[in-house]
């Protein structure tokens, strides 16, 4: 790794809080655009794949707003916050009183932006950056957040979900709209307006919605 994670992002973000969610503070791209629309070849010279853990996501914003307003979804139970990203769902689901959670991202970065965040917010939050997709896993509740934006990454995750919720455990996923989103599995719990980035995203507001999928 050509670049060390957690001194980047110490050195190219600031302390935000994301809009639908103020009681948390990430490590956040104070300028989405200039981080954003840097070119492959600059990346790849910094050793950074492209950094969505810099953004607090419509879908993660709407889905970790849910948790906080209704605690009991996850309140002494055990939770799997999946493509965590920030980690903003992960830190949300230990505030609202997870017995513990799993962070879990294949990005090699997102460790360092979940520990980061985690202690800004008191909390912790352990983990992994295993490919789970396919696999059993020990928690009884999976969040998921801005995960259907991709047709082959959809087509992987819809049976693993699908039997996670056959094993009795709760699956939910925030999703402003995403073009793979399967709906026809998918029973809404609660609709967000979240404020989000033009840089990223195609307006200043997405409707985002919480589903429990099943």
């Amino acid at each position: 790794m050509k670049t060390d994670p957690r001194t980047f992002i110490l050195q190219n973000t600031e302390i935000m809080r994301p809009p639908h969610v103020p009681e948390i503070r990430l490590h956040l791209a104070s300028e989405a655009h200039d981080l954003w629309q840097k070119t492959e070849e600059d990346l790849e010279e910094i050793g950074l794949p492209p950094p969505f853990w810099a953004f607090a996501w419509a879908g993660g914003q709407g889905l970790a707003r849910y948790i906080l307003d209704n605690p009991d979804v996850v309140a002494g139970r055990r939770v799997l916050d999946f493509a965590s990203g920030s980690g903003l769902v992960a830190i949300a689901a230990k505030l609202a009183g997870a017995a513990d959670v799993l962070a879990a991202d294949i990005d090699p970065w997102t460790q360092s932006a979940v520990a980061l965040n985690a202690a800004e917010n008191g909390v912790t939050v352990r983990f992994t950056a295993e490919d789970l997709i396919g696999r059993a896993v020990e928690a009884d509740v999976v969040l998921a957040g801005d995960v259907f934006y991709d047709r082959e990454f959809a087509a992987a995750l819809i049976p693993w979900f699908a039997r996670l919720a056959g094993e009795g455990k709760l699956v939910l996923v925030g999703d402003p709209g995403r073009s793979y989103l399967p709906k026809d599995r998918l029973k809404q719990l609660a609709v967000h307006q979240v404020p989000v980035t033009r840089a990223l995203e195609d307006s200043e507001v997405k409707k985002t919605t919480v589903w429990r999928f099943g």
